[in-house]
């Protein structure tokens, strides 16, 4: 990464969330995820959250405008414990889930797919633009029962998945467009 930089209109800006819950064993891997990325020299345009459980949290946060959203997360999908994955959202900021038009927004429970469509009709209600690009890193949980602290497997694909953010940031840079040359006086 470049060193730190301070964010210009231009500059798209980048929210990066760890969603989770530390007391479910493997589910707080998006949690310790962020935390160690929050240690990370990264540019200006590049925000590191924990949002833990707070999902209406973060559908509020992404109406200040983001360019791209890197949600890390427990993801279980039937891989081996510890296995990490790399998922695109689909075009609507949703990665395939709908909320039910009457089900009840429970703000600890919140799936990132309830997250994302809470999102869509936050948006469709204030005018706001959704994330560009929505991305998820997932993790493969081993347990996610009652108590503290990551199983050995998910323990370990921890700073794998830090790289994996870092290699999103990256590529996210080099696809953002070049800011504009501003004139001003020459200096000698």
């Amino acid at each position: 990464m470049s060193p730190p930089t301070e964010p210009t209109d231009e500059t798209p800006r980048i929210l990066v969330a760890g969603v989770g819950n530390i007391f479910l064993g493997d589910d707080g891997f998006g949690v310790e995820t962020a935390r160690r990325l929050a240690t990370q020299s990264l540019p200006g345009h590049v925000e590191v959250v924990d949002i833990g459980v707070r999902g209406v949290h973060l559908a509020y946060q992404l109406l200040d405008g983001y360019d791209t959203l890197v949600l890390i997360d427990a993801t279980a999908r039937g891989g081996a414990p510890g296995t990490l994955y790399l998922i695109e959202a689909g075009p609507s900021g949703g990665t395939g889930g709908t909320q039910s038009p009457g089900a009840v927004l429970d703000g600890h429970r919140m799936t990132p797919d309830a997250v994302l469509a809470l999102l869509d009709t936050l948006c469709a209600g204030t005018g706001a633009s959704p994330p560009r690009r929505t991305v998820v890193v997932g993790c493969e949980p081993a347990d996610v029962e009652e108590g503290i602290g990551l199983s050995t497997p998910v323990a370990r694909a921890v700073p794998d998945a830090v790289r994996l953010v870092l290699r999103i940031l990256r590529d996210e840079e080099q696809k953002a467009p070049a800011p504009r040359a501003v004139a001003g006086p020459a200096t000698s």
